[in-house]
């Protein structure tokens, strides 16, 4: 299979045709509970296990899902998804939070769904952890505690422990992006498809995750939003796509990255 190219298949056939164990990191958002019309059913069982087949020992798959809510109650989709990706022997490494900074407003019965949630799922030990870290706002200030013998290259003063607060800290697993136009892509083609996801999240998790070099896998590349990051941050890609529309909206915006990668680093924060 050639890298670097999206292929015009449905998941599972795209995944039959990986080698075994090149794949550093999947990042994708499976069509769920039907609340998209993506003309895409798919097997998760024969995906969840080719998935782990294809990555490398101490990959990792960030699998993107939320819930349908109908007849007052939520699907649990999610959930049982990650259920299936345990017995099929992934590890599931942390769950995390992707919260809309601008969410649509929802049903008046119901508060507003602002969050989507995003599973991080590793074959083993994750091989790479590039944290992402933010500033601390107390940064440089001193801060005592009662004497903790079992902590070291703490100076001590008056009987406490006394240490100045660093000035960064690792991020939380809740990450905040906004959404439309200007806040998940500045491409406006992208928005041909029905739902995209966060160019800042995706860029988040190749940075975290892989190195320059590493291949980025995405079997539902709706509309490229995974190729077009894996591109600007050097990172090799392949994906599959069985909509011809949705296929035709990704290469369209791929092109553009394709021989400008240093045009468009400028447009991706983490980098």
């Amino acid at each position: 299979m050639e890298l670097n190219k999206i292929y015009k298949q449905k998941a599972e056939v795209a995944l039959l045709d990986i080698p075994r164990a090149i794949i550093d990191l999947t990042v994708t958002s499976p069509p769920y509970d039907k609340l998209r019309s993506y003309n895409n059913d798919f097997n998760l069982p024969l995906i969840i296990k080719e998935l782990y087949r294809v990555t490398k020992p101490g990959g990792i798959c960030v699998w993107v899902v939320a819930d349908q809510t109908k007849n007052f109650s939520e699907s649990g989709t999610s959930f049982k998804q990650a259920l299936q990706f345990i017995e099929y022997g992934w590890c599931l490494f942390d769950t995390m939070i992707w919260k809309k900074k601008n969410p649509m407003p929802g049903h008046r019965e119901r508060y507003t769904d602002a969050f989507e949630y995003m599973f991080v799922f590793s074959k083993g030990k994750p091989k790479t952890f590039n944290p992402l870290r933010i500033p601390c706002k107390t940064a440089g200030k001193s801060q005592k505690w009662e004497e903790r013998p079992h902590e070291s290259k703490i100076w001590k003063k008056n009987g406490f422990e006394v240490r100045k607060t660093q000035k960064t800290k690792l991020k939380s697993n809740i990450w905040e992006y906004a959404i439309g136009l200007g806040g998940s892509t500045n491409d406006k083609v992208a928005f041909e498809h029905p739902a995209i996801f966060p160019e800042q999240m995706v860029a988040d998790h190749i940075s975290t995750w892989t190195n320059k070099g590493d291949i980025v896998f995405d079997p539902f590349m709706g509309s490229g939003t995974t190729a077009k990051v894996s591109i600007v941050m050097e990172r090799n890609y392949l994906g599959s796509e069985c909509c011809e529309t949705s296929w035709n909206i990704s290469k369209r915006r791929i092109e553009t990255y394709l021989n400008s990668n240093s045009a468009a680093v400028s447009n991706l924060k983490s980098i």
